[in-house]
């Protein structure tokens, strides 16, 4: 099978960096932007960036471009001790662990991410925050109408009605014994 000039045999596309900075998707044949590869990252979509003139792989830097960019816009993910503790790590002896540690860690927070969630579609359906809510908002409402009439609820006070009702029921038979 000959091997295609826009995807590599293992379905990773080459996006070209040309020296005035743009980013030319070989696969769909059009210029992307850097908000475009953070999609595909999100997508799922494998993708390396090379240098449109030299051939060197530059993914690291344009992913790294991607993330200076996310932090810049205030959707800040790395907290300042992460990136101080990171940068100390450089020239470090343990400099060569930190990458496939970090990898590791990345990959069991992925993992226990998904397990989390297939928890929650699986007990809780589709939307299980909003269903987790509505569960400790029961419960709750349960909870502070045991302790304090009237908060429960109309659950509660229908409740509380038909005990009350008994109640007196149950003292208007023992007086009319008398």
């Amino acid at each position: 099978m000959a091997k295609s000039k826009t995807t590599a045999d293992d379905g990773v596309v080459t996006i070209k960096k040309y020296a005035n900075r743009r980013l030319y998707d070989t696969e769909r044949s059009c210029y992307i932007t850097l908000e475009d590869l953070g999609t595909m990252v999100r997508d799922g979509r494998e993708f390396r960036v090379v240098d449109a003139k030299s051939g060197d792989d530059i993914t690291h830097n344009v992913l790294t471009q991607i993330i200076m960019d996310e932090e810049t816009r205030g959707e800040t993910l790395l907290p300042v001790n992460f990136l101080r503790h990171l940068i100390g790590m450089y020239g470090d002896k343990m400099q060569s662990m930190v990458p496939q540690y970090l990898e590791a860690s990345m990959t069991a927070f992925r993992k226990n991410q998904q397990d989390v969630r297939a928890a929650f579609d699986g007990v809780l359906g589709s939307n299980p925050l909003a269903e987790l809510t509505r569960r400790n908002m029961e419960m709750f409402q349960q909870a502070a109408g045991a302790l304090i009439p009237g908060v429960g609820g109309a659950k509660a006070k229908d409740a509380e009605i038909a005990a009350l009702k008994a109640e007196v029921a149950a003292l208007k038979a023992e007086l009319a014994k008398k």
